[in-house]
């Protein structure tokens, strides 16, 4: 009987053997390449920017209002042979909860400010996110893209050149959305993940059937979002 239990134990011992050092040191080196991806959505309550994130992450859109304290959607991606995350926080429109703003400034990598074309008191009140944006990033800034997005075109409070004139002057990207009717929402996204000024790595998109621009089809073949 314990010849019988030895013979069990011995191949079982071979299998549980230490990895070699160089596999375990490869391990580590490919944990230590992954990457984060934190995308930042702010502006004013009501704008609809849980709209847009859910019409992006879900592909839903919720006709009742919600007040959001904070909510952050991950989307796990591949890219280059290493793993990482894209993490979307949207953010309160609320005054309150400061501490919960500049945090996520403080972690974020690139920022979505949003107004709605139909409240035009909603574009200037970005102004203080952006302030605080660059207050908390400071050198850094011109490594952190930003766009402006209108949403709620439908029905326009605000022109066109209205958004324009503040990205002008921000340096920042510019669209206008719907999210109700998924208008330029895919396009959204699109900007913030091949924006020239993001950090090294690439991110991707689920791909659909859709013109897409060059730059974008490249970025396309080398990464994937799981």
């Amino acid at each position: 009987m314990g010849n019988c239990c030895f013979g069990f134990k011995e191949p079982l011992m071979r299998r549980l053997r230490p990895l070699p050092t160089l596999l375990i040191i490869r391990a580590l080196m490919r944990q230590r390449r992954s990457k984060d991806y934190r995308v930042v959505v702010m502006g004013s309550a009501g704008v609809g920017k849980s709209a847009l994130v859910q019409k992006w992450v879900r592909g839903t859109f919720r006709d009742v209002y919600l007040p959001t304290i904070e909510d952050t959607y991950r989307q796990v991606m591949s890219c280059d042979n290493s793993v990482g995350a894209l993490h979307i926080t949207d953010t309160t429109g609320s005054p309150r909860y400061p501490g919960l703003k500049r945090l996520a400034i403080a972690k974020g990598h690139a920022f979505i400010q949003v107004y709605s074309v139909t409240k035009k008191q909603t574009l200037g009140e970005l102004k203080p996110f952006y302030e605080l944006i660059f207050e908390i990033k400071g050198n850094n800034l011109p490594k952190c893209p930003i766009l402006l997005v209108g949403n709620k075109r439908e029905d326009c409070e605000l022109a066109l050149r209205d958004g324009a004139a503040y990205a002008l002057e921000w340096n920042c990207g510019f669209l206008e959305t719907l999210a109700k009717t998924d208008v330029n929402v895919r396009e959204l996204f699109l900007m913030m993940l091949t924006h020239e000024k993001k950090p090294a790595g690439c991110l991707q998109i689920p791909q659909k059937k859709a013109e897409v621009p060059k730059t974008t089809e490249k970025l396309l073949d080398k990464c994937i979002i799981m």
